[in-house]
């Protein structure tokens, strides 16, 4: 299930990201045991351009794992604890008045927030309250943060990872969609083998500490990033993602059955962007200058699950978003010919 790819990328290129992604998995393996799919996703957004939502239950490293990787490149890095009582000015900063110690004269400065550092930990993003969280989107979004009528731009590269507890309810306010979507991925964290949790207890109850060295300046991460865009991806690859995109967009043309009945609503065409991005980024890391649609299939879950929301019938049933997903995916022909010659994929194409 591969897609044919011509010309565009070097084989020193390949080289480059093959050698970056083993040197920051080097330096986490000191501090980090296991979750290697996560850490492949943190990477993909990464070198993709992209913010990730990290859930999962308290004490699975999910702030370790961040900080850690920050602490593999050569960036400036914030951590911001976000609380019900946490104001916009927290993070983005804000205008004091300063006096000229030389002039006497009073003078408007901007005092900078965390927000300004390439890398940001949001940790708990989901105990601020919406006021707090629409400073955070703006940032995200346009890389820039809005004070008085003063823009300011910020750092580049610039990354939100952010953290929410998804078992706690008390004193939370759940993302909205609109700011869910800036997040390329939503990555679940799980809880470890067995095997990794004998190495977790060994290593963490003596009194050794790890050394972790900086191993991608930023210039070598913006470097990456471009070398990523320019991956070539055939149509056919592109089709397959829009079809499993626009499939989740209930009352369409060719949306499923059990879609329509276990679905609200679907994904925008920001799910098909990152599908996109993110399957160039994979294939790269995979040693391919290609797109193939095993990539899409492998990133539709963290780029889906939390922009489809399923209805309250589904819900009662235990049906997830990542069921959903499965169940697209199954139902989905990879070969170019099987997927433009189906009816119902058919109405999808032409709508």
């Amino acid at each position: 299930m591969t897609s044919e790819g011509t010309g565009g990328i070097d084989s020193n290129a390949i080289r480059m990201l093959a050698d970056a992604r083993e040197r920051i998995v080097s330096q986490l393996s000191k501090v980090i045991v296991g979750q290697d799919q996560v850490i492949e996703e943190l990477l993909i957004s990464l070198f993709s351009r992209g913010h990730c939502l990290l859930e999962g239950v308290p004490g699975l490293a999910k702030t370790l794992l961040i900080s850690t990787l920050s602490q593999t490149l050569s960036l400036s890095f914030s951590r911001i604890q976000f609380t019900p009582d946490l104001m916009p000015a927290d993070i983005t900063g804000t205008d004091i008045i300063e006096e000229n110690r030389t002039t006497g004269a009073r003078e408007r400065r901007f005092l900078e927030g965390p927000l300004f550092s390439n890398v940001v930990l949001a940790d708990e993003i989901n105990r601020t309250p919406p006021k707090t969280q629409a400073a955070l989107l703006e940032a995200m979004q346009e890389q820039q943060v809005t004070v008085g009528r003063t823009r300011h731009p910020l750092s580049d590269p610039f990354f939100v990872l952010a953290t929410q507890n998804p078992i706690e309810q008390e004193g939370t306010y759940p993302l909205p969609e609109a700011q869910q979507d800036r997040f390329m991925f939503k990555v679940f964290v799980d809880y470890p083998r067995f095997d990794e949790e004998m190495e977790i207890a060994r290593r963490t109850t003596t009194g050794k500490t790890a050394d972790v060295s900086a191993v991608l300046t930023g210039e070598e991460i913006m470097k990456l990033q471009q070398t990523i865009r320019e991956v070539p991806i055939a149509d056919q690859v592109i089709r397959y993602a829009l079809a499993l995109v626009r499939q989740t967009r209930v009352g369409c043309d060719g949306c499923p059955d059990f879609a329509m009945e276990m679905l609200n609503w679907g994904a925008g065409p920001r799910a098909v962007q990152f599908l996109i991005v993110g399957g160039k980024a994979r294939a790269l890391l995979h040693g391919r200058t290609h797109v193939s649609t095993d990539d899409i299939q492998a990133l539709a879950k963290p780029v889906l699950r939390h922009r489809i929301v399923v209805n309250f019938a589904a819900e009662s049933e235990g049906v997830t978003s990542d069921d959903v997903v499965d169940r697209l995916i199954a139902m989905t022909p990879t070969k170019e010919d099987e997927l433009t010659s189906d009816a119902r994929f058919q109405k999808i194409f032409a709508s």
